[in-house]
């Protein structure tokens, strides 16, 4: 199945409480998905098409306030729209999931695969000091097994995740292992889960679900407990894959489909003797920049491969300290590079040029 039609029988398998959303291409599929399997006949799951993407979030930013496990899904100009609930949604330390599958722009763009909401999803696109978790798959097996992931982060960090997955994976047809079908929890289990949810009062203090604090000292407060929680997911939950990484000379670094791609680069540049390897940051924030310090040590030069005019490139500059040369290759407007493509942009970069 595609990759966005997985999302969504994870979600429901998941025991997803609600979903609210809005069409945008590449990422339709997930709401129409939905809609076809009517889980609301089966496990209780809500399913609505919101008026706007606007209104979508704040439906998440109340299911979330509720302790409910809720999600939205959208494409590049729909998670713009969005900014401003993410961002309640963090400073109220909540848990929800929040998809965007890539499309070219900026502007309305294409309807065609980018990269370039990488800034907007790695550094706060909405105002304030916050992060979203942001988990990046590369095939339809991990838009499935990522919902569960970003759902068990989101919970256990209060804080927003969100699945960054560009046209080609939301689009591409795969084969994909399901989860078996969990129960949604019960309100006595939400209760116990989470003991800060707007539940109903029932012989306790009341729940105050907010973003705002009038008072400054309050708020640094707020904003410093928030900056703690950031420093232990970074701590706790960077993830990699690393591919002949050992004993390489050169270093490529892509996400998503790109990565797929460079992994048949890699095997291009082999058979001329040419030995590339490959960082995957699976985790986009918090990034990974420990590990592919480590992968890069001794490499002559590090490629950054991507859907854009180069984004992910600053976050590598750092992880390296700018200690090894560091070039970036990419398409925009929805092109997607070959693999010959990528190896001879490489070459030029870092052999011809010798």
């Amino acid at each position: 199945m595609k990759g966005n039609e997985a999302l969504a029988h994870a979600a429901i398998r998941y025991g997803a409480d609600g979903y609210f959303g809005y069409p945008i291409t590449p990422q339709s599929e997930v709401l129409e998905t939905l809609e076809a399997e009517m889980p609301w006949e089966t496990t209780g799951m809500v399913v609505l098409q919101a008026e706007s993407e606007v209104a979508a979030i704040n439906m998440v930013y109340a299911g979330a306030a509720c302790g409910k496990a809720v999600f939205t899904s959208s494409s590049s100009p729909g998670v713009s729209l969005m900014q401003e609930g993410i961002s309640y949604i963090a400073a109220s330390e909540l848990p929800a999931l929040i998809i965007n599958v890539m499309r070219g722009g900026p502007g309305l763009g294409t309807i065609h695969p980018s990269q370039a909401d990488y800034f907007q999803a790695c550094k706060g696109g909405g105002h304030g000091d916050y992060h979203c978790i942001v988990l990046a798959p590369s095939s339809v097996q991990e838009m499935c097994d990522f919902v569960g992931l970003g759902w068990d982060l989101a919970f256990k960090y209060r804080n927003p995740a969100m699945i960054l997955a560009d046209g080609v994976v939301g689009q591409m047809m795969e084969k994909v292992i399901l989860p078996e079908q969990r129960p949604r929890r019960t309100e006595e289990e939400v209760r116990k889960q989470c003991p800060w949810a707007t539940t109903g009062k029932k012989g306790r203090k009341q729940n105050i679900v907010t973003s705002l604090e009038l008072d400054d000292d309050r708020m640094e407060q707020n904003n410093l407990r928030f900056q703690r929680t950031y420093r232990e997911i970074e701590k706790n939950e960077t993830r990699i894959e690393l591919i002949n990484t050992d004993d390489c000379d050169y270093l490529l670094v892509a996400f998503g489909s790109m990565a797929r791609i460079c992994q048949k680069v890699m095997e291009l540049a082999a058979e001329k003797g040419i030995k590339l390897g490959l960082a995957r940051p699976i985790t986009l924030w918090p990034f990974p920049s420990q590990q592919i310090a480590q992968a890069a040590k001794g490499c002559k030069g590090i490629l950054t491969v991507e859907l854009d005019a180069g984004q992910m490139i600053e976050d590598v500059k750092l992880a390296v300290n700018c200690s090894i040369d560091v070039q970036h290759y990419g398409r925009m407007g929805g092109n997607v590079p070959s693999p010959d493509e990528v190896l001879g942009a490489f070459e030029n970069l870092f052999i011809n040029k010798k």
